[in-house]
């Protein structure tokens, strides 16, 4: 599970008014974190405003990128919760798991996501981190 989402790159129950809260904070832990530039942040909004709310990919979950760039400084990933969901504008709202995925470039995280996409068809992993508490929870949670 560490080589998916690090322990150090999950937050439990964050607050967020908008979606673009939502993404500036499972952003800012891979700033945080050097993997990625704040400007990799603003673009990943910049997209979702640009193309419409397609990085909610099922219900309640978000997958937030952009194209890989000089803004992005080593493959990562976040994972955040939040305590009120957010809106998109999709059908699959309201959002209360965001992922944050920073690519170096077009295929080196292919097998990553793969892993992750496996991870979510579990049938109640959604609502189980949704109603997860902790980090510890969290990590339990996706290692199954």
């Amino acid at each position: 599970m560490d080589e998916l989402i690090q322990r150090t790159r999950i937050r439990v129950k964050e607050t967020a008014a908008s979606w673009e809260e939502a993404i500036r904070k499972a952003g800012n832990i891979l700033v945080e974190a050097g993997s990625i530039k704040q400007e990799y942040v603003e673009r990943m909004i910049a997209v979702v405003k640009e193309y419409g709310p397609y990085i909610v990919i099922s219900p309640k979950l978000a997958l937030a990128h952009a194209s890989p760039g000089e803004f992005v400084l080593r493959n990562d990933i976040s994972l955040i919760t939040l305590s009120s969901p957010v809106h998109f504008g999709s059908k699959n709202d309201p959002v209360s798991i965001i992922l944050c995925m920073g690519c170096t470039d077009q295929n080196s995280h292919l097998n990553r996501l793969s892993k992750i996409a496996e991870l979510f068809l579990r049938d109640t992993l959604i609502n189980d981190l949704i109603e997860a508490n902790t980090v510890e929870e969290i990590t339990t949670i996706l290692k199954g």
